[in-house]
């Protein structure tokens, strides 16, 4: 009888199915078959904890960014601007794990994965829809007030076969240039303060938007396409910097963003796109204003990331083309110029 026991408390097939010791002999048995006895030995659930903390925290602040304060530097709206990369962390727990030989940092090293493939996944697939064609081609660019070869940018915006332009951070000087190189391809044409747009189609209620800096660095014009009215909007809200003392210093940025997201909120026309430098990401709450009543056209119909500063080695896309009541086709971006920022392009289809 007491052999019978002894044997019913230590064979783990003897055993409750539902109790956690029989769980984890399965949990044994099952890594043995997989990775030998190296990462199946004594002590495996033990080790590296804090690789398996380190892992949960990560997955949190993924999956709660839009809860973290932005109380002290901006630090929610920073860790949106790049939140993509923090899946980089991810193989390296993974890795740290490994070496550690430790099964809950490994399980617990799949969790801040799941979260990633949830929050971007969906962006690494080509979303263009392939049986449509699309109506119209806009372009937005950031040209660099200190690009030393305008008339090359402009060509280079033109050569890309859009049939709508919108161009920032134009300065007085370089304006001239824009207008001689682009009049051939573009009849109309509008420049509002540092933003102009430049579009084969008539151009009608041109005037600023005031997104409350004093000085125009915004737009908006009826374009008179052939399938029909669409409302165009140009912006370029106020750069942001991430400064030591003060964290990410974007007030500025956010008081515009709610005040170009007012006019949008108000524009009685139902088809609107939304073209320029908006210093900030789809996953930025600042722009919520904006991005609440619009889509992006890189994450309905483009394919990746879309990157577009720094041109040298983009790491966020923080110029934008956004559309309400207005479907996009394939959004792409353009190789670099002489700006320090990528052109943006996307069909869309307006009908």
């Amino acid at each position: 009888m007491t052999q019978q026991a002894f044997a019913t408390e230590t064979d783990d097939e003897g055993r409750d199915p539902g109790s956690p010791r029989r769980f984890r002999g399965w949990a044994h048995r099952r890594l043995r078959r997989l990775v030998g006895d190296g990462l199946a030995g004594p002590g495996v659930w033990r080790r590296g904890l804090v690789l398996a903390a380190c892992s949960v925290l990560l997955a949190l602040v993924m999956r709660l960014h839009a809860h973290v304060p932005n109380v002290v530097g901006n630090l929610g709206s920073l860790g949106e601007t790049f939140l993509p990369w923090f899946g980089l962390l991810i193989p390296l727990l993974l890795l740290g794990a490994l070496l550690r030989r430790s099964a809950t940092a490994v399980i617990a090293g799949l969790l801040p994965a799941f979260v990633w493939a949830g929050l971007f996944g969906g962006l690494l697939s080509d979303k263009t829809d392939p049986t449509a064609d699309g109506d119209l081609t806009v372009v937005t660019h950031n040209v660099n007030a200190g690009n030393v070869d305008p008339a090359g940018t402009a060509r280079a915006v033109a050569a890309s076969g859009a049939d709508v332009v919108a161009l920032e951070e134009l300065t007085e000087t370089a304006v001239p240039v824009y207008e001689k190189a682009l009049a051939s391809t573009y009849r109309y044409h509008s420049v509002q303060g540092t933003v102009g747009l430049w579009s084969r189609y008539p151009l009608r209620d041109v005037q600023p938007v005031d997104i409350g800096l004093g000085w125009t660095r915004a737009m908006r014009a009826t374009v008179e396409a052939p399938f029909g009215d669409m409302k165009a909007y140009v912006a370029h809200l106020p750069s942001v910097r991430v400064r030591l003392d003060a964290g990410f210093t974007a007030r500025e940025r956010d008081r515009s963003a709610d005040a170009l997201g007012e006019a949008i909120a108000k524009e009685p026309l139902r088809k609107v796109v939304l073209l320029g430098d908006l210093n900030g990401t789809m996953n930025d709450r600042a722009l919520r204003a904006v991005t609440s009543q619009m889509r992006s056209t890189q994450g309905a119909a483009g394919s990746g990331f879309g990157f577009s500063w720094p041109a040298s080695f983009p790491m966020a896309r923080i110029d934008q083309i956004m559309v309400r009541g207005v479907e996009p086709v394939s959004s792409w971006t353009l190789p670099a110029t002489g700006s320090d920022h990528l052109p943006l392009a996307a069909r869309v289809s307006v009908r």
